[in-house]
């Protein structure tokens, strides 16, 4: 294991170094549902928690436990957890401490598949989510309440790209005994929540931690910086005995192992009844992927600077989403604080000729793929309004950044002159159909 903090390596050499039963560099692919226990005792210490090891796929595999490992040296977090995709990964970051009856406050700029999971289906279980504008973090303390479990963000929103707060929120939560909860997944390796205050990390891996666009998967990373204990009474799912599981009290069991009761709590109870497993195989995948992401978001952020810039002086575009560029002073500030090494792949603009303009853009583009997805090696676009935000109603679009005439990119890798001309071409090509219709 290696004990350099730079990312590059990182990504590469933490977590194990080789396969301990046959020296393997690459990590094998543990295809199995199952493990051979050595006998009678030790199956019963691994269900008692007095041995951490390997019962079930479902809830362990040495697969995924080495992304697992790389994951946390990569955020310097204390455990991780793999799980299924990100909107997984984000559900049960609230469950393992959220239950009927409680609440959460969340941004309210947020990934639409977010929003419908707060808005609506957290509703059915009786958890409230409260929507604040984090234009104010003082906006967190007025929605605060003893049945407030954590604070919601995304690091860099999509598609809003307005960098979020995350000291100022993550003091005022620490101040009153709550968690804050980011969302990473636009801004790995540029933005390291946990140096801000932050409790846990979340990802949909796959997006940027793949960069293949061939796997679903995500990732809760516990930074093992919160307290839970001095704030026992606001998480009795933490502190108090836990009747799923013979009693057992998280903060206790932990100790030995280190500050991880929160992972091991949503590992041991959450993912065992719930099942929201990464496949050994979709984990493998991601760990190549992960090998090349510091190399891959220098090209992301150096190709969406370059883009974002092309957008600008664009006779057709009436405004360029991005961050730090055109922004309000104090928005535009965070960007420089918590981004570093770049302002990440994501650009969005707006076309003169609004919602119509912006369909005739994306069917005109020939290399960008016009795809549901982000942070791929390829540059992807979407017009969000009529897909990944469309459940929402237009006001609730507004609230996330979504305008009727919005285009995101997700920006590649490939050469930005290629992106460019295609971009150019495409906007070309709109400009043409709406001076015939004209």
């Amino acid at each position: 294991m290696t004990t350099s903090q730079n990312p590059e390596t990182l990504a590469i050499h933490s977590g194990p170094r080789m396969d301990a039963t046959n020296g393997a560099v690459a990590v094998p692919i543990y295809q199995t549902t199952s493990y051979q226990f050595r006998d009678s005792e030790h199956a019963a210490n691994l269900f008692a928690l007095k041995e951490l090891g390997h019962i079930y796929s479902r809830i362990m595999n040495p697969t995924t436990d080495a992304l697992e490992a790389r994951m946390t040296a990569l955020e310097g977090g204390a455990a991780a957890m793999a799980v299924s995709s990100g909107q997984a990964a984000t559900a049960l970051s609230i469950q393992n401490i959220a239950q009927a009856g409680d609440n959460i406050v969340s941004s309210t700029d947020l990934y639409g598949g977010s929003w419908n999971l707060f808005a609506h289906t957290f509703r059915t279980m009786g958890i409230e989510v409260r929507f604040v504008d984090p234009a104010d973090p003082k906006a967190f303390a007025a929605a605060t309440d003893k049945r407030t479990k954590a604070y919601y963000a995304e690091t860099l929103p999509n598609p809003k790209l307005a960098v979020f707060p995350i000291a100022e929120v993550a003091e005022i939560g620490r101040k009153l005994g709550v968690p804050l909860i980011m969302d990473n997944t636009a801004a790995p390796v540029i933005c390291r929540p946990f140096e801000h205050g932050a409790a846990i990390v979340v990802y949909s891996t796959t997006k940027y931690i793949g960069g293949h666009g061939t796997s679903i998967g995500g990732m809760i990373i516990d930074g093992g910086n919160f307290d839970w204990e001095a704030n026992g009474a606001r998480f009795p799912m933490l502190t108090r005995p836990d009747p799923s599981y013979h009693g057992a009290i998280w903060t206790e069991a932990a100790k030995p192992l280190g500050p991880i009761a929160y992972i091991l709590k949503v590992r041991t109870t959450l993912q065992r009844d719930l099942g929201m497993a990464m496949s050994p195989f979709n984990a493998f995948q991601f760990i190549q992927g992960l090998e090349t992401l510091p190399l891959r978001m220098r090209e992301h952020c150096r190709n969406g600077a370059m883009v974002a810039e092309y957008l600008k002086k664009h006779r057709s575009v009436t405004r360029v989403i991005y961050p730090g560029m055109d922004q309000p002073m104090d928005i535009a500030a965070r960007a420089d604080r918590y981004l570093k090494g770049g302002r990440g792949g994501l650009v969005g603009f707006e076309l003169k000729g609004g919602v119509e303009a912006g369909k005739r853009f994306i069917d005109a583009l020939k290399l960008v793929y016009h795809v549901a997805n982000i942070g791929d090696v390829r540059t992807l676009a979407i017009h969000p309004a009529s897909t990944t935000h469309s459940q929402l109603s237009e006001a609730e679009q507004r609230a996330t950044g979504v305008t009727p005439g919005y285009v995101r990119l997700s920006v590649g890798i490939e050469h930005a002159d290629d992106i460019i001309a295609d971009l150019d071409q495409a906007l070309a090509a709109s400009e043409g159909r709406m001076a015939k219709a004209a």
